[in-house]
């Protein structure tokens, strides 16, 4: 037999049953041991990548993952890593990937902000605001972005929840962003187009020459189709 082959059945033998399967009472024939046949060097390459691919199918299907994952940028390298790595590496365990990794990747991406940080104060920034609402819990948050040539960083979140957004309301906030990220950095500032928030961007303004408001372009194509519905021969069409 082809040595590879008894690697290959070594390691599926070794797989963990998946829970969702065992939980249905059935043993998926992919997580058996595979049986023993004289194979030819070309029929094992074929089979193995017929295989490789049928586990990684399986693994998506089991776990809900949306198959565009396959697209990500880090698909490709993760298959490649795990190609090279030495045969019987232990495989990751949930709290490693919640715990020590996925602290390591927090301050991965904590040093690219401050590396975008770093050309703010060359290029300036965009400041961005999203506002959004958790259907769930019914809380509102309003999310912050900078951007800059650089690229795009999270800020912060703001919960919202149960506040009078009046004008003076987001002049507060708005205030305090732009103190956080320095007020000399924004030069562009991009919010939806609440009456609150344009009547407190204007104040923005005034108060730094240098800023533009800009309404947000998604928010405002939104009122025009809400208005367009509106029309009487366009909404007895979306009724029927």
């Amino acid at each position: 037999m082809y040595q590879g082959e008894s690697d290959v059945e070594e390691i599926v033998f070794k797989l963990p049953r998946s829970a969702s399967i065992a939980s249905h009472g059935r043993k998926d024939p992919f997580l058996s041991k595979p049986k023993s046949q004289q194979m030819t060097l070309k029929d094992m390459v074929k089979g193995t990548r017929n295989m490789l691919e049928r586990y990684v199918d399986k693994w998506f299907y089991d776990k809900g993952i949306p198959f565009d994952a396959a697209n990500s940028p880090y698909f490709p390298p993760m298959v490649s890593a795990i190609q090279r790595v030495e045969y019987g590496i232990k495989l990751l365990m949930t709290y490693e990937l919640n715990g020590p990794i996925l602290d390591e990747e927090v301050e991965e991406v904590k040093k690219w902000i401050e590396e975008y940080k770093q050309s703010w104060p060359r290029t300036g920034i965009t400041l961005m605001s999203d506002g959004w609402l958790n259907k769930v819990s019914k809380k509102e948050f309003l999310n912050f972005l900078a951007y800059s040539p650089k690229g795009t960083a999270f800020l912060s979140s703001k919960d919202i929840s149960g506040t009078k957004k009046d004008t003076n309301f987001y002049v507060r906030l708005y205030d305090q962003i732009m103190e956080e990220v320095g007020d000399k950095h924004v030069v562009q500032f991009i919010t939806d187009n609440a009456r609150a928030c344009v009547s407190a961007d204007s104040k923005l303004m005034d108060k730094r020459k240098h800023l533009v408001w800009t309404p947000c372009t998604a928010h405002s194509i939104d009122l025009m189709l809400e208005e367009i519905g509106e029309i009487k021969i366009v909404k007895e069409t979306l009724e029927e």
